[in-house]
């Protein structure tokens, strides 16, 4: 057998047993639409962590965090403050929006937006923007795992039928079983992952360099600053730092993340999930130190993203190769599992019956979600055919997108006479600002986070149609917390 052959073999056996795992955690259930999309309400403090790092340590986690320590350095450890200092708003607006949903009986984002609002156009275009964004952030999981296959199959094997594949078979779990599919394959998963981080965080710096303070001291040698701020680039400096960590932290407005909440048995549920979710860092320090080996011991990549396997597959015999590569493409499998789900979810239940003009049945709505999985692989896969964009690129882009929609929900928990318009043409403004930014390639702009602006641009919106509207008093979430609810 050839290494490619090996390491193949290991990697396609790991992603079957937990594509198995997936399709065997619906049997004997029926899964409505409520039990399909957000688990029927029911999942605890273990499960809904599960679910939860299933959606925010991605195969960007292993690849584009290694990626980007590769090629720009210092500002990369932007990645590990934004995902901390996330958890720390998830604490105390997580379980607020619990109970609105709960109350409600809502299923995503634009729900919570329609409702809370009273505005079905607020919610539609929620929902739209949300799908959008999740196509991108979907495209960055199918990218990843045609890289995976293609360096740990020694090339055997193409990144395009890898992508295929590993896109049929994730739409494939989600259909046969919605989200508690995500949640048991994310078990499988984070054990590989963490086995994974262990491995290389610690084997490759020391195989090369005798230890981690050594290989920190020679990359610093031979790359002067590289490891501080701005690193390897221009802009991205002190100001570009603070910034995108600002806007990264928004990702509770992801629409995955609001099901996400919705999943849990209790508002507290959320609460503890998020205290305990930091823990999940510590793997990711490890691929960064992987990543700085990699700097000296494969140099001169074309694609910084390749860096974390091209220095496996020259460190570890070809079995080791296969775990890492298994490990890698599960941890892209499963948040875009979510992401199909939470996107075609918003399709069926904000979008079509916008078009239809008319509330759809339970039954027709489901029917529709699953044929919106269907759509959003086959559009995510295109686009990562056709796209040339690095991990972290996709990722920002993503985040400036949907952090438009944290004025609408921090000013609906916490305000009771903001404006619907408003929050509505804070939305579509922010949008604009970020959109035009980073396609005319300003982004940064002047080194600000292109999506930081934006969200300025909509807070000032917001600010200035609540201002000169008068609107009689709606309750916040925080009096719907504490019962104190009169809608």
């Amino acid at each position: 057998m050839t290494p490619g052959s090996v390491a193949l073999l290991l990697l396609v056996a790991l992603v079957l047993g937990g594509s198995a795992v997936g399709f065997l955690a619906g049997r004997r259930r029926e899964l409505r639409l409520e039990e399909w999309a957000v688990a029927g309400r029911g999942l605890g403090v273990l499960l809904v962590w599960l679910l939860m790092a299933g959606e925010n340590f991605t195969a960007f986690s292993v690849l584009g965090l290694s990626g980007w320590i590769y090629s720009r350095g210092g500002p990369t450890l932007y990645i590990l403050v934004y995902l901390a200092l996330g958890q720390v708003l998830l604490i105390f607006v997580g379980p607020l929006i619990w109970e609105f949903g709960r109350r409600h009986g809502l299923q995503t984002i634009g729900d919570f937006f329609a409702r809370r609002y009273a505005s079905a156009a607020l919610g539609v275009v929620v929902a739209l923007t949300g799908v959008i964004f999740l196509v991108v952030y979907l495209q960055l999981q199918v990218t990843s795992l045609g890289i995976i296959v293609e360096v740990c199959s020694f090339g055997q094997v193409g990144r395009l039928p890898a992508m295929v594949a590993a896109t049929a078979l994730a739409a494939g779990i989600v259909l046969a079983s919605g989200v508690r599919a995500i949640v048991w394959v994310s078990v499988l998963k984070d054990f590989l992952l963490v086995g994974v981080a262990v491995l290389v965080g610690i084997a490759i710096p020391y195989h090369y360099f005798g230890g981690i303070g050594p290989m920190f001291a020679a990359v610093e040698h031979a790359r002067p600053g590289h490891l501080t701020m701005p690193g390897s680039t221009t802009v991205d400096t002190h100001s570009w730092y603070v910034t995108t960590v600002l806007m990264s932290s928004l990702g509770l407005t992801w629409p995955h993340m609001f099901a996400s909440i919705f999943t849990a048995k209790s508002g507290d549920t959320v609460r503890k999930n998020a205290v305990l979710m930091p823990l999940h860092l510590l793997p990711l320090v490890l691929i960064v130190f992987a990543g700085c080996a990699a700097i000296l011991v494969v140099p001169n990549l074309p694609n910084g993203d390749l860096s974390l396997l091209t220095v496996a597959r020259q460190t570890f015999p070809p079995w080791v190769l296969g775990l890492i590569g298994g490990a890698g493409a599960l941890t892209a499998m499963v948040p875009a599992g979510v992401q199909m789900l939470s996107a075609s979810t918003l399709i069926a239940k904000n979008i079509v019956p916008l078009l239809a003009g008319r509330p759809l049945p339970e039954a027709t709505v489901a029917r529709v979600a699953r044929a919106g999985v269907v759509a959003v692989a086959l559009v995510a896969l295109y686009l990562s055919v056709h796209s040339s964009a690095t991990l972290v690129s996709l990722l920002i882009l993503a985040y400036s997108g949907v952090g438009q929609f944290a004025p609408g929900i921090v000013f609906g928990m916490f305000c009771d006479r903001v404006s619907p318009r408003g929050v509505l043409a804070g939305i579509l403004g922010g949008l604009a600002v970020t959109g035009a930014l980073v396609w005319s390639h300003h982004d940064p702009f002047h080194e600000i986070n292109t999506g930081f602006i934006g969200l300025g641009v909509n807070l000032a919106i917001v600010g200035a149609f609540t201002g000169l509207e008068r609107r009689d008093a709606m309750p916040s979430l925080a009096a719907i917390g504490s019962g104190q609810e009169t809608m």
